[in-house]
């Protein structure tokens, strides 16, 4: 990714999540945890919308690296796996919102 794509991406990522106050290097590391949940949850979501003799194919094409093959698959076989992660991302930022907001409330900074 372009330096400042990537800036500008961390830095919308990080006014998403509430955390733009944060020293920089703090920011880098929730976001860095953040996606890893965000690419999991979004992950899940896609499979639970997979017929089940479908979900072996998707594990195979995940493990052999091949994005257009799994993306090509994906488009067949879950047509809006797009939206599917996506709302899966997004709940997964509320989550993360109604996270922080409780330990606001406990008066833990988060």
């Amino acid at each position: 990714m372009i330096p400042a794509m990537q800036d500008q991406l961390t830095a919308t990522i990080a006014s998403d999540l509430g955390i733009s106050d944060l020293p920089a290097e703090e920011q880098q590391a929730l976001i860095a945890q953040f996606g890893e949940v965000a690419l999991k949850s979004a992950t899940l979501a896609v499979i639970e919308k997979l017929a089940a003799d479908k979900r072996d194919e998707f594990v195979k094409l995940s493990e052999a690296g091949d994005a257009d093959a799994l993306k090509t698959f994906l488009d067949r076989e879950v047509p809006d796996h797009e939206a599917v992660a996506k709302a899966a991302v997004a709940e997964e930022v509320k989550s993360f919102k109604a996270f922080q907001l409780e330990g606001a409330d406990k008066g833990i900074a988060v």
